[in-house]
């Protein structure tokens, strides 16, 4: 896995490449907590592989912190991974565009 960090005023865009599973995910919450200092987080999964429950995990970790701000936005999400949010219901949790 590898996270591009891009900053545009007071938010930061994460490009998130690969697979994010139980060996990455801790690596993306490392990323994600170094930008907490952020009003707004976007996450951009556009070439996003795979996501496992951990990865999920760091995603809700994310909601729950960026929701007091300006939010946490999850982009260019591919159908595979659509999928799965819509089965754990992450769909409708999730700000997704």
């Amino acid at each position: 896995m590898t996270v591009t960090k891009t900053q545009s005023g007071d938010t930061v865009t994460l490009l998130v490449e690969g697979r994010v599973d139980t060996v990455t995910s801790p690596n993306l919450e490392k990323e994600i907590q170094a930008v907490s200092d952020v009003n707004a987080l976007v996450l951009d999964l556009a070439k996003l592989d795979y996501i496992s429950s951990a990865g999920l995990r760091v995603l809700l970790s994310a909601h729950k912190s960026f929701v007091k701000k300006g939010g946490l936005t999850i982009t260019h999400v591919a159908d595979a991974i659509m999928d799965i949010f819509d089965v754990t219901g992450f769909k409708d949790i999730l700000t997704i565009k």
